[in-house]
């Protein structure tokens, strides 16, 4: 007789839901099978455009990040390997940051402080403002961090849970951690017909209405934008920071993307650099600024590498949370040697600096290009209607479906754009997200997917849902 089942165990486990690698995803896994063995499809291989995966899509890594890997994980390389001298010094100065001068060894639960030096560095030359390193802390990607301060939050206030403003659309890692910690979720719509803008009335809205049910503590926002690929004016950003003041929240800014801008004229600002530079009393907030290596021109999903810099922490609230995360014992060695490589990279006149530079600058214009192609492809495509993606690595279009659709889908006991999501990975191999996992305004449909794909896999990609959406219009008119 098995001691555990559906009834017994934590309900918050069976509540938590990631769209990203949710069902439909498991099934794009089966059809790679079923292709392996020899079944026969209308197609010979599956597009993963689910998942912002940069290297599982063909990207290049950048060579300094690896080489310095290389020779942190295999340190002989430092004197037999033909590597760039400036790449065996950084190699050396990990090392010797490292216990036992391995990276085998363990760090600090919030990481190597050489390296959290560094991270303070980058934010300094980012927001031209002064960074405390003992205020960063590194961790297992973005995600971690993410969990490390949320969790500051799942115990009740007055009797109710706490509720946390989210964007909807959102990324569904915030939804799955709010039922893993008992978090009441307390969306707010980004505004599609304006590219996806805050709206602060909205947000007063949706504060007014949650209090009703829950405490509100916290303000999310992902910016650029996951998964619709928006870049925040400064001017919204300020008048955030204004609600976040008037209600005593803490902001929690999802900053990962911060190199990914890709519109013209759009800049990315941080919320530390804005909020400092509005002075007092909006200043005086607290916040958690969250970045990571899986993104950018880096891509390096796999390393596992995160930082966050925290502002306007008490003391004491903040000694708590460290020593929390030091129950968690380190954070993975080879991904904070990639941060390391990112928080300071090559400096003119270094050996490497020519070539990562190349590397960094063509990454980026190539997203660029993808970005502006997946946006003008979907909108020359009859049932598609895509806001124009500034930042981020996605896609996040309207999708228009013919009323029949709709009695098919709940035929199949499925959401319409789930049902629609399906049926394209079905015939076409292409596996998309659709919008239900993300969040969307009632009575619209949407899929996301990765701007990802090289380029000519991308220009394919969309001459082929293209294909199947006007089937499937057909289909169902």
């Amino acid at each position: 007789m098995a001691s555990m089942t559906l009834k017994n165990i934590n309900t918050n486990i069976l509540k938590v839901e990631y769209a990203v690698q949710g069902p439909l995803v498991a099934r794009a896994g089966e059809i790679e099978e079923e292709l392996k063995m020899g079944v026969e499809k209308p197609f010979k291989n599956v597009i993963r455009a689910n998942i912002g995966d940069a290297h599982a899509m063909g990207q290049v890594p950048i060579t300094f990040i690896r080489q310095v890997l290389a020779c942190i994980s295999y340190p002989e390389l430092i004197e037999e390997g033909n590597f760039p001298e400036d790449v065996k010094k950084r190699a050396r100065e990990i090392l010797n940051s490292c216990s036992g001068g391995s990276i085998g060894s363990y760090s600090a639960p919030y990481g190597i402080d050489h390296i959290r030096r560094h991270v303070a560095e980058y934010i300094e030359r980012r927001d031209g403002l002064p960074a405390n390193w003992q205020n960063v802390f590194l961790s297992a990607g973005a995600s971690t961090a993410i969990k490390y301060c949320l969790q500051l939050f799942s115990n009740d206030t007055n009797g109710q849970k706490n509720g946390v403003l989210t964007p909807i659309p959102q990324y569904p890692l915030y939804s799955a951690c709010y039922a893993k910690y008992g978090l009441t979720q307390v969306g707010y719509y980004l505004d599609e017909a304006t590219n996806w803008s805050l709206s602060i009335e909205e947000l007063e809205q949706r504060l007014n209405e949650a209090k009703k049910k829950c405490n509100v503590r916290v303000l999310v926002v992902i910016n650029p934008g996951n998964p619709t690929g928006q870049v925040l004016s400064r001017k919204n950003m300020e008048d955030i920071i204004k609600f976040v003041y008037k209600h005593n929240l803490f902001l929690l800014a999802d900053e990962v993307y911060q190199h990914n801008i890709y519109a013209e004229g759009i800049q990315f600002f941080s919320f530390k650099k804005v909020m400092m530079e509005l002075g007092a009393p909006y200043s005086s907030i607290e916040l958690a600024s969250i970045m990571s290596v899986s993104k950018g021109y880096m891509g390096e999903c796999g390393l596992r590498g995160g930082w966050v810099e925290l502002t306007n922490f008490h003391p004491d609230v903040q000694a708590q949370l460290y020593k929390f995360m030091s129950a968690m014992v380190s954070p993975n060695i080879l991904g904070q040697a990639a941060i390391d490589c990112v928080a300071k990279p090559p400096s003119p006149g270094e050996p490497s600096y020519d070539l990562w530079l190349h590397e960094k600058t063509s990454v980026l214009a190539s997203l660029r290009e993808r970005a502006k192609m997946i946006t003008d492809g979907l909108n020359t495509g009859q049932g598609f209607r895509c806001n124009v993606v500034q930042g981020a690595m996605y896609a996040f279009p309207t999708i228009i479906l013919p009323p029949k659709a709709v009695a098919a889908a709940e035929e199949a006991k499925q959401p319409l754009d789930v049902f629609y999501a399906y049926r394209l990975l079905e015939e076409t191999g292409i596996c998309v997200v659709p919008g239900t996992g993300f969040g969307q305004a009632p009575g619209t449909h949407h899929i996301r997917m990765t701007i990802l794909p090289k380029m000519e896999d991308l220009r394919t990609m969309i001459h082929i849902i293209k294909t199947f959406h006007q089937s499937f219009i057909e289909r169902y008119t």
